[in-house]
């Protein structure tokens, strides 16, 4: 399903997601409002990508949006008048969300925006991110939760570790050659990115 949102005091404008023509979204997918979809990216069932509250939402290049997640975030507006602290800069623009290149968001993740997910970082199943920058090449192993925290380049978060002051975030550890999911993510975004190919030439029959 792929939708305008509607007008509220929150939200001022109607917009259509703008998706790149070689991303797929599977239809039990729903991508709704100010959402911008980049090259490659896969949506799988069932999961929600919803910029009709705050917005945009962004999922750059060679990412994924596997089955259940949810992307969604604060109101950044309100009466006309934006929501700064509801907002995140990535590269000199604002998003509510922004989903790196080459990200993965496995199985019933929540992100939530104001959020920030940088490149090549894997995001376990059942993860919740909310009020968070998750830097470069990081790894959030299943069930983690990071909460109001900076998490810095090349760190990970063990399973099921809760991480909602900044000192436990600086206190990560960082992913080292002998780190068993070091590589786990290169795997995942080319599966992702061939089944978004298989299923679009399969569309056009």
């Amino acid at each position: 399903m792929i939708e305008k949102n509607v007008l509220a005091d929150f939200c001022g404008k109607v917009s259509e997601p703008v998706i790149d023509p070689t991303a797929y979204v599977h239809p039990l997918a729903a991508v709704i409002g100010n959402v911008i979809l980049g090259k490659n990216v896969m949506v799988s069932p069932s999961a929600a990508v919803r910029g009709d509250e705050g917005q945009p939402l962004c999922v750059d290049d060679d990412a994924n949006v596997q089955d259940g997640v949810v992307i969604h975030a604060l109101e950044t507006e309100m009466n006309g008048e934006p929501i700064e602290k509801n907002l995140m800069e990535v590269d000199g623009k604002k998003y509510a969300v922004y989903v790196g290149k080459r990200v993965s968001l496995a199985h019933q993740v929540q992100i939530h925006g104001p959020s920030v997910v940088m490149d090549d970082t894997f995001v376990g199943m059942k993860v919740l991110v909310f009020k968070s920058r998750v830097g470069k090449g990081c790894v959030l192993e299943p069930g983690a939760i990071v909460m109001g925290v900076t998490v810095a380049d090349g760190r990970y978060v063990p399973a099921g570790s809760v991480i909602r002051t900044q000192q436990q975030a600086d206190e990560l550890p960082v992913v080292t050659e002998d780190y068993p999911f070091r590589t786990l993510n290169k795997g995942v975004v080319h599966v992702n990115t061939a089944l978004a190919k298989g299923y679009l030439a399969a569309q056009k029959g």
